[in-house]
């Protein structure tokens, strides 16, 4: 399961509202709209990574971006109840049994894990196999926080040389004040688009997606432990223990108070019974 990550958007509004509402409160917004020098630091910017990236890395960018605007909803708590009962389940009827589940698992990466648990791979096998997934996918994670990064670095490069477009514009038309004037806007204006875009936008989509990486890559990690103490025949309860090592002390205060729930439920029926 999937849902959309909304602080993202809320985030570039916020910051934009705040910017722009100051402006509006200290004269006329309208001042700080420059089609050219939007030309010169965005299109310049991204002609930059053009010539910095291959098109394959920049339409992979736009696949790994989605990340940031949507999220898994299944937590590490799900993922460990998940396997507790896959534990409980092979345990009583043998691991051939897990084929029937496999239908209701969404994630791909733990889906042909447990195929190749089930087909009897051998443990070595299917971690370095898993592994090599996992790689590939930090590889691809890597190159979107790369082309955000320079796209970060190059704004503010591009908003400097309109900057520098803008002063000749000036020096060659100090006769005429109107000139001066919009050589002046595209001066300013340009600098500001690009230090805006990089902080606002770009920058923090980089560390964005370099935090839901090492998020995935942790949950990658679990499952592939976790794969292989089920094809060990591990005890649920052993299991369960094992994932508590890569619970935040958040997550392990949520697991004691589910089990306290489970506990206080399990006596109310013993004693309603």
């Amino acid at each position: 399961m999937h849902k959309f990550d909304l602080m993202t958007i809320a985030g570039v509004l916020v910051g934009l509202v705040l910017v722009f509402g100051a402006i509006q409160l200290q004269g006329d917004l309208r001042i700080f709209w420059d089609p050219a020098g939007l030309m010169i630091t965005v299109g310049g910017s991204f002609g930059a990574l053009l010539v910095n990236f291959r098109l394959c890395e920049i339409k992979t960018v736009l696949q790994v971006t989605r990340q940031v605007f949507v999220q898994r909803e299944e937590s590490i708590l799900d993922l460990n109840r998940q396997f507790v009962r896959l534990a409980q389940k092979a345990r009583r009827e043998g691991l051939l049994v897990l084929e029937d589940e496999l239908e209701e698992i969404s994630d791909p990466f733990m889906r042909n894990g447990l195929q190749m648990v089930i087909d009897g791979f051998e443990p070595e096998a299917i971690r370095s196999i898993l592994h090599g997934d996992l790689s590939a996918m930090e590889q691809r994670h890597e190159m979107g926080q790369a082309v955000f990064k320079a796209w970060g670095a190059q704004a503010p490069a591009f908003g400097m040389i309109g900057t520098l477009i803008g002063l000749v514009i000036m020096l060659v038309n100090l006769d005429d004040p109107g000139a001066i004037g919009r050589g002046m806007a595209v001066a300013l204006l340009t600098t500001f688009y690009g230090v805006l875009l990089a902080n606002l936008i770009f920058n923090p989509m980089a560390g964005k997606l370099a935090i839901y990486s090492g998020n995935e890559v942790r949950m990658k990690e679990i499952i592939i432990e976790a794969l292989l103490a089920l094809q060990s025949g591990i005890n649920p309860r052993l299991l369960q223990e094992q994932l508590k090592a890569y619970f935040s002390p958040a997550e392990r205060r949520l697991l004691e108070a589910e089990k306290k729930r489970d506990q206080d439920d399990t006596e109310e029926m013993s004693y309603n019974a």
